[in-house]
């Protein structure tokens, strides 16, 4: 299947939002998992292009991807019109986990780490847990999000919007505020932000690396933990913070 690239050319740095529809494996996607899809109508790129899985909707058995234009896949995925057909693979990797005796649940997220964080959100909020998202970036961002049903902070470090500082600057906060009740932590983001969410409390994080196969293969995205190496794409991408070796 394929695609053809249609209208203007995005630029890149620009933050885009495509509906997957159609996809029989919907219903059985959970937070924390990822796709692949082929970004091409030829040999080029080579590579399938990973992208977490951002919104679903199980009834209509479709999902959304948010991503960062960087090169000429998320480029070409830019273009991408509701009549074409793509090439997915799905659903892969372990997503997160969550206790439903833990009823309050702080998320943590870097720029476009909002995305697999998103449906995890929505799914903590049907289980009546109390959801607060925190949304750091450098500055000011023009993410589509929804925050109904959960409360949204949002960091930045030059001060453009909401609160200027880093994502953990207010984890640390909240945590401190918040440490008479138990949480559910979550954090998705560049490896910077997560080791210092790590250092602040045990949560889960979602890791972000360079797939090639996407299905542990190529041994491409391998971390260090403290059970040996582990495939980003295989054995994660949600892994316990305590576990990486950082």
């Amino acid at each position: 299947m394929s695609s053809k690239w249609r209208g203007t050319q995005a630029a890149k740095g620009t933050v885009c939002k495509t509906v997957i529809r159609r996809f029989e494996s919907a219903p059985r996607l959970i937070p924390g998992q990822f796709v692949t899809i082929r970004c091409g109508t030829g040999t080029e790129p080579l590579l399938r292009r990973p992208f977490a899985v951002h919104r679903v909707n199980r009834e209509e058995k479709s999902f959304e991807i948010l991503y960062e234009i960087k090169g000429e896949g998320t480029r070409f995925l830019s273009q991408y019109e509701e009549a074409d057909d793509l090439d997915i693979l799905g659903p892969l990797g372990n997503g997160f986990k969550i206790d439903l005796n833990i009823k309050n649940a702080i998320l943590v997220a870097g720029g476009i780490g909002i995305a697999p964080l998103t449906f995890l959100a929505e799914e903590l909020v049907k289980e009546k847990i109390n959801v607060t998202l925190i949304l750091g970036s450098k500055t000011k961002l023009d993410i589509p999000l929804s925050a109904i049903g959960y409360k949204l902070l949002i960091c930045t470090e030059d001060g453009s919007e909401g609160t200027k500082g880093l994502a953990t600057d207010l984890l640390n906060e909240f945590v401190r505020a918040q440490n008479f009740a138990p949480l559910q932590i979550y954090a998705c983001g560049p490896k910077a932000m997560l080791k210092a969410v790590a250092q602040i409390t045990n949560c889960q994080v979602s890791l972000e690396e360079i797939m090639a196969c996407g299905v542990g293969a190529c041994l491409g995205c391998a971390v260090k933990t403290k059970d040996g190496y582990k495939m980003v794409c295989k054995d994660g991408p949600v892994f316990n913070s305590e576990d990486i070796i950082w």
